[in-house]
């Protein structure tokens, strides 16, 4: 057993883990986080994206061995104060899910997305970006417009987390 400890959400975490322990299981089995979704356990499918250390990464092929000393954001940590983050509301005002299963992936997802292009998104942009999400919902027309009207929300330039 190895003991990890990370800041998780902005606080900071510690557990006793076996070196294969996937970062997916330590959020949702330790830290009791179950936002962050398994679909494939492939990596496929984008349900289990969460942030470490401000990039997007799929935290089922990451061991949480790895994500030791970082900073990781999973979907819980996204609402301040009770008010959802604008990628969220956006997701619930243009009606971009469904069932609900792949939105905190999506939602994960689309925020390091608007921070990496800020106002330079377009259709194609973010078509492209979500080719690691599946949503077996939608035809994903309504996940895209989400994305883009948070993006125009947020401004071009302004970070969408933290």
């Amino acid at each position: 057993m190895t003991k990890v400890t990370m800041t998780v959400n902005g606080r900071q975490v510690s557990g006793e883990v076996e070196d294969r322990t996937l970062l997916v299981q330590f959020i949702r089995d330790k830290l009791g986080l179950t936002g962050t979704h398994v679909g494939c356990d492939t990596s496929q499918c984008g349900t289990c994206v969460v942030h470490m250390d401000g990039r997007s990464i799929k935290s089922c092929s990451t061991l949480a061995v790895q994500a030791a000393g970082s900073e990781i954001l999973t979907i819980e940590g996204l609402a301040r104060d009770g008010e959802l983050h604008p990628v969220q509301a956006a997701f619930k005002a243009h009606h971009g899910l469904q069932c609900g299963f792949c939105t905190p992936g999506m939602v994960m997802t689309a925020v390091d997305m608007i921070n990496r292009y800020g106002g330079a998104l377009d259709e194609k942009t973010v078509r492209e970006n979500l080719e690691g999400n599946i949503c077996r919902c939608t035809g994903y027309h309504n996940i895209v417009k989400a994305i883009l009207a948070a993006a125009a929300e947020m401004g071009a330039g302004r970070q969408a987390a933290e």
